[in-house]
């Protein structure tokens, strides 16, 4: 009975260092614009929570916070080419490359909300899409996360278009620097630990950085008393997007879990923004910030700027391809005409 009690122990240890020697194991690190105190960074943090619970272990990451090993633009770059292994801030990021990138993350008030944007990606052929872009820089598209609509934070009104005239402020690289001068707007791009600084010496008036619940992470309020909600001027997608030679090295059990996490991210990140958004909307009022909604004649006027914007930004064939793909189904869906 002892002798096989002492059988079956070893077998068990022998099984178990079997298992342990044939588990693969996939090291990452990724880097993404925002600072753990933001939302987006508690969801980020939530992400790689989810990836190592599911993968047991066997995926393991060293996260960067607020672009601490590279700038947030270069973040792609540096993943590319070895220095990270995944970039988590956005694609429009990369404009500079081709302008096709503008619409693997913004399209300016093309959508009206984050589960219409997803749809796209989901169920409209968006991930074949995108990554027919990616690839070609050695990158793979893995997934979105979208906050939803943003805010913009100034330190004077932003009640209509009228009220961009002049106006300097942080933008993103991008269409957003085209629609926005089109306006009569100034925007200087700067990375998002540069705006609260930037803000509280007068450098810019105001900035486009994020929706209201992440404008307030940032400190943007403490300076700005004048915001406007429902944000409508942008809904860009936080990507996460891998080198193409480690995502095809992965074990596939690893890349469904990358995923598959990511699109829960999206709907977990989609959800909490809509609540904190609201809370937070409430309390910037009580603390007398100057929250304004616009009209729908100050909001039509703003949209023929970006559809406009759109046929002056896509310029190679990729844009244009990706542009009609979104157009195509928002037109399907009855969102455009």
């Amino acid at each position: 009975m002892k002798l096989l009690k002492t059988i079956g122990m070893a077998a068990a240890v022998t099984a178990a260092t079997a298992f342990a020697a044939d588990a693969a194991t996939t090291k990452l690190r990724i880097q993404t614009h925002f600072s753990q105190e933001t939302l987006s960074g508690q969801m980020a943090g939530k992400y790689i929570d989810d990836i190592t619970a599911m993968s047991n272990g066997e995926i393991e990451v060293e996260m960067f916070y607020a672009s601490a090993v590279v700038k947030s633009a270069e973040t792609f770059d540096a993943a590319a080419t070895g220095i990270l292994d995944c970039d988590m801030t956005g694609g429009a990021y990369q404009t500079g490359k081709n302008p096709a990138f503008q619409f693997a993350g913004d399209l300016l008030g093309g959508y009206s909300n984050p589960y219409q944007q997803m749809s796209w990606m989901l169920h409209g052929g968006g991930r074949d899409a995108l990554n027919d872009l990616y690839n070609d820089y050695n990158m793979e598209f893995i997934g979105w996360w979208i906050p939803g609509p943003e805010s913009l934070s100034s330190t004077a009104p932003i009640r209509n278009v009228e009220d961009f005239k002049g106006w300097k402020f942080r933008s993103p690289p991008g269409l957003a620097t085209l629609v926005f001068a089109n306006l009569g707007a100034s925007p200087i791009v700067m990375d998002f630990n540069e705006i609260f600084t930037a803000l509280e010496t007068g450098i810019i008036d105001g900035a486009d950085a994020a929706n209201l619940t992440n404008n307030v992470g940032l400190g943007l309020y403490d300076i700005a008393e004048h915001t406007n909600y429902p944000g409508f001027h942008s809904m860009p997608a936080d990507h996460l997007a891998c080198r193409k030679d480690v995502w095809d090295a992965m074990p596939d059990h690893h890349k469904k879990i990358m995923t598959v996490a990511m699109d829960s991210l999206a709907l977990h990140n989609a959800t909490i923004n809509e609540v904190k958004n609201a809370q937070t909307a409430k309390d910037l009022r009580a603390k007398g910030i100057n929250l304004y909604e616009w009209s729908p004649e100050e909001l039509a006027k703003f949209r023929a700027a970006v559809k406009s914007g759109w046929t002056e930004f896509a310029t190679t064939p990729e844009a244009k391809a990706l542009l009609q793909s979104h157009i195509d189904f928002l037109v399907n869906l009855g969102a455009m005409k």
